[in-house]
């Protein structure tokens, strides 16, 4: 009789090992599947962002151009209104320079703007000049209602001066109190006077004036020439309307680079090897065009200033388009026929000797 089939022991305890190991290995198999189709989703979709992106970026290439402009680029950044509010800023910082950051503005620039001039005429003078402006009110410049009459003709007589280095002393206080009876003065309120100080001078001037008087000439007179008041006006009315003109009598000459000696000019080095200097109006007599007196107030910030007055207006006139008018009658060295502008020999040495004492 066959009997049932049996297993051994040891039959048994193989399959029992062979089905416990086996059911790990399925979660595996089935963690890998899972873990390979996230991958798989996960790298289908980078692939369609990747095609969206772009196409949606040759749509905008294909929309805009190439190369972005300024303004768009600003128009994006939403800074239009920023650009703008920093324009204006750095117009009213230029200003501001230009004016020696003044607090107040003269009282005569209101009234005095409102009609068209032909001639600002600023004389130069010093704190120990007033013997010269004497002799200037008794020749050829006019004086209390004659001065009023020249200016309904369109002619401004002003004498300039800066400020004491010391606010508000001696030296202003005379000034003031002189001022109050003549009316002839055209103070530089952000100016110190000094004779080291004279190029930023002109530059002062100029600015100042522009914005105190509507006029076709402005004009710096030193105070020891004589001037033939009617010929000079003759000579303006005759340019009136020319715009770019830069008058005077045009001269060149060495660049002098040894310390101590009258004309020395610190930055000699400049001016090149052979030591001359530009063409440039003599300083005794400048006369600048309505136009060019504005562009050195505009630029006063960033002009640059020499040794001397002439020479530093002179390479301001280099930048732009200067006319240059070389009018020998301009020229003070000697006495001619028909001159306008004359040096004032005979009185020089008695001047300067009340002046060392006053």
């Amino acid at each position: 009789m066959e009997g049932l089939p049996t297993t051994t022991k040891t039959e048994r305890r193989s399959r029992s090992k062979n089905l416990h190991t086996s059911k790990p290995s399925l979660v595996m198999a089935f963690f890998s599947c899972v873990a390979w189709l996230y991958v798989a989703g996960r790298l289908w979709q980078d692939a369609e962002n990747r095609k969206l992106l772009a196409n949606l970026l040759k749509r905008n290439i294909e929309q805009k151009p190439k190369i972005l402009t300024i303004e768009d680029k600003l128009m994006v950044l939403g800074c239009k209104d920023l650009e703008r509010r920093i324009v204006e800023v750095e117009m009213d910082l230029t200003l501001a320079k230009s004016q020696g950051y003044l607090k107040h503005q003269l009282p005569q620039s209101e009234s005095s703007s409102q009609r068209k001039l032909l001639a600002v005429i600023g004389v130069y003078t010093g704190f120990g000049s007033y013997l010269k402006r004497n002799t200037f009110r008794g020749s050829w410049m006019p004086r209390g209602g004659a001065l009023k009459k020249l200016e309904e003709r369109g002619v401004v007589i002003r004498f300039v001066i800066g400020r004491s280095a010391n606010r508000g002393d001696s030296l202003d206080r005379h000034i003031d109190e002189e001022n109050s009876k003549t009316k002839d003065f055209f103070i530089l309120e952000g100016h110190e006077e000094a004779q080291e100080e004279l190029p930023k001078k002109i530059k002062f001037f100029f600015s100042t004036a522009v914005q105190n008087w509507d006029a076709e000439f402005y004009i710096k007179v030193d105070d020891n020439i004589d001037v033939d008041l009617e010929g000079l006006i003759g000579l303006l009315e005759h340019r009136r309307r020319q715009d770019s003109a830069y008058i005077g009598c045009m001269k060149s000459g060495e660049v002098l680079s040894e310390e101590g000696k009258l004309w020395y000019e610190p930055e000699w080095w400049k001016f090149g090897n052979e030591k001359s200097y530009f063409r440039h109006a003599s300083g005794s007599l400048i006369i600048l065009s309505k136009n060019l007196a504005h562009y050195i107030n505009t630029n006063s910030a960033s002009l640059k200033t020499y040794a001397h007055d002439d020479i530093s207006v002179g390479s301001w006139m280099m930048g732009v388009q200067a006319i240059y008018i070389d009018d020998n009658r301009l020229c003070c060295s000697s006495i001619r026929q028909g001159e306008i502008a004359s040096m004032l020999y005979s009185f020089s040495n008695f001047l300067t000797a009340f002046t060392m004492q006053f």
